[in-house]
């Protein structure tokens, strides 16, 4: 029987803060009233073998959804310790398959986990790694334009509910 290789590469990846002067809760609320919940209707209809109609509704949703979120500073009280911090996963499904159509390992990184949080000296602020250089690993031309627009849709929107 033979053994399949172990391959290990070292990437790097740009890390993005973008912080706020405005208290979490302000930053959540906003976060969550500007990007809506992904539409879990979509995958339905995948389920059920519409994929035109599925392509047609993914066509007209906004530019990025909430996939799910999860509190995390909630886990440190296992610790004995407060803190604020919510991980999201934030993308766009129809940008997420036409990357992967692509390079298929990109279904990885797809969506983007994006954390909001607030430090022990109060500063609020969303921290994520940057979709072009994650994406970037790939060495795809098609998937680097989609993660270029990732880019820049992700930063306009977390800057947006940090003001």
């Amino acid at each position: 029987m033979s053994t399949k290789a172990l391959v290990n590469r070292t990437i790097t990846i740009e890390h993005v803060t973008i912080e706020s002067n405005l208290p979490f809760e302000q930053v959540r609320a906003n976060l969550e009233a500007l990007l809506p919940r992904i539409d879990d209707g979509i995958f339905t209809l995948l389920r059920f073998g519409e994929s035109e109609r599925a392509l047609r509704e993914l066509e007209a949703a906004p530019t990025l959804s909430i996939f799910s979120f999860r509190d995390h500073g909630a886990l440190l009280q296992v610790a004995g310790l407060q803190s604020r911090a919510v991980q999201y996963d934030i993308g766009n499904p129809l940008s997420a398959s036409k990357m992967t159509r692509h390079q298929i390992s990109a279904g990885l990184y797809a969506p983007i986990r994006v954390l909001l949080r607030e430090d022990r000296n109060g500063t609020v602020a969303f921290e994520y790694d940057r979709p072009a250089s994650i994406f970037g690993q790939f060495g795809d031309d098609q998937v680097d334009a989609i993660a270029r627009q990732l880019d820049m849709d992700l930063q306009s929107s977390l800057q947006a509910t940090t003001r």
